[in-house]
């Protein structure tokens, strides 16, 4: 008897402290960025673009991700019913993603509806470009790492190869104006690798990120084809022009140019709109603020034993 007493008495507490939940309620709800923004439309799932861009991937590299058995006889029909699922559920999301900067207040927009089938048509059609692309970047972690085994490794394992996979996707979706969608993609990447990956960034063929933890690539960043850089390197702003306001100005290209068959070993930092010419390397530890012609070589001044001095002679 007891025990119910206790068990109800339990009961009327938690009922208590709900009804006094009602001020919280209002306070967080009349707080929240939502309620605040210009248009009240559903936003983009971040959970169902994840799982989008999963799906992208076992559509990109047959047979490596998810729990299918694929093989030579059935890899069209799995890509084919895959390709279906990913043009159902992105064009909602796309969808959505264009409402949110969308100029009408309705979530049947005519407008977005039909831009969104229109890039999400676009982007399946891109799927064998991204691919290619993606092969000669799994050929460069192959070729340029003497610790991978065979292309499969780099594929499965290597977090350069995902972090490169999910920009690829990330920029198309960002050169057709997409909003939101690709940041969800690079970001997620981000938090699984520690690499950092603008989606705007222009990066050419045959790109390798060698181990990669710390990298940060920036959105006006421009790399050539064939470039070779490792862990914390940082592709970054020197610095961010402000408006009238004290706001940075969005926009303007502030991020180095690295050409063609340039190595940036680790933990360099290369900052500003500069230009690392072809064929140059940057050695670890770098900071380096100006342009640096073809076939450069740069790196930090070498060790100098200090002189010793006794008794304060000398200073």
């Amino acid at each position: 008897m007891e025990e119910i007493n206790f068990k109800e008495k339990n009961r009327q507490d938690i009922f208590a402290r709900k009804m006094e939940f009602s001020s919280i309620v209002d306070s967080l709800c009349e707080n929240s960025f939502f309620k605040k923004r210009k248009h009240q439309v559903p936003l983009p799932s971040k959970e169902t673009t994840i799982q989008i861009l999963e799906d992208i991937k076992r559509v990109l590299f047959p047979g490596y991700f998810g729990k299918s058995e694929v093989n030579a006889d059935n890899m069209k029909y799995y890509v084919g019913a895959i390709l279906d699922k990913i043009a159902r559920t992105f064009q909602i999301q796309i969808k959505k993603a264009l409402c949110f900067t969308c100029e009408h207040e309705s979530i049947d927009c005519h407008a977005c509806n039909e831009r969104a089938l229109v890039i999400t048509q676009e982007f399946i059609e891109s799927l064998p470009s991204i691919q290619e692309a993606l092969l000669k970047d799994v050929n460069s972690a192959y070729e340029g790492d003497p610790a991978a085994k065979s292309p499969d490794e780099t594929i499965l394992c290597y977090p350069g190869i995902h972090a490169i996979t999910s920009y690829r996707i990330a920029h198309e979706l960002y050169m057709r104006d997409v909003p939101l969608i690709p940041r969800i993609i690079t970001e997620h990447a981000h938090t699984l690798t520690g690499i950092d990956i603008h989606p705007g960034a222009l990066i050419g063929e045959a790109f390798f990120i060698d181990h990669g933890t710390g990298v940060v690539i920036g959105e006006t960043c421009v790399i050539g084809n064939r470039v070779r850089i490792y862990q914390g390197v940082t592709l970054g702003a020197k610095s961010f022009p402000l408006d009238k306001n004290g706001k940075p100005i969005k926009g303007i290209e502030r991020h180095p140019i690295v050409e063609d068959d340039v190595i940036i070993y680790s933990g360099a930092t290369i900052l500003g709109r500069i230009t690392i010419g072809q064929g140059s390397i940057i050695g670890g530890n770098v900071w380096l603020t100006r342009s640096v012609p073809p076939f450069s070589k740069v790196v930090q001044s070498e060790f100098r034993q200090d002189e010793i001095f006794k008794e304060g002679a000398g200073i």
